[in-house]
């Protein structure tokens, strides 16, 4: 469905150099301006995931940045590693696969939450999360 917008003079002039330079429609130089400038969509990751996800849209920044900060318990993590040995020595039973499945899926949840939350941070303004050199970055 179409919709009409108003923008100012100056980002339609913008727009329409743009269009020159790539000998593209303006329309079709628009709608990749305003894909490439919006937050990050969730069409790509899985089904199950999308609607927490698009959810973090409406987090404050001080909500987004705890979801940043958050860290699988360490005993979450020592259990996985451990599992992780078992099964490379052929020893996960059934029951301990079904855990290791559960425990990677956990893990992916949380690197899509926090890798969404660091996204829409710097969409918002944030220099970070993560700066150049590796390093966290959080408001002063």
């Amino acid at each position: 469905m179409a919709q009409t917008i108003t923008i100012p003079e100056e980002l339609f002039e913008r727009l329409e150099r743009t269009a020159r330079a790539l000998h593209a429609p303006v329309d079709e130089v628009a709608r990749r301006a305003l894909a490439a400038g919006l937050p990050p969509g969730v069409q790509d990751v899985p089904e199950e995931c999308r609607a927490e996800l698009q959810a973090l849209d409406e987090y404050t920044d001080e909500a987004l940045w705890a979801i940043w900060r958050s860290r699988p318990g360490s005993e979450q993590v020592a259990r996985h590693a451990a599992l992780l040995g078992k099964r490379t020595a052929g020893e996960l039973t059934p029951a301990e696969q079904m855990e290791l499945t559960r425990l990677r899926e956990e893990a992916d949840r949380l690197l899509l939450r926090r890798a969404q939350a660091a996204a829409l941070l710097r969409w918002r303004g944030h220099a970070g999360p993560i700066t150049s050199s590796g390093h966290q970055t959080e408001p002063g």
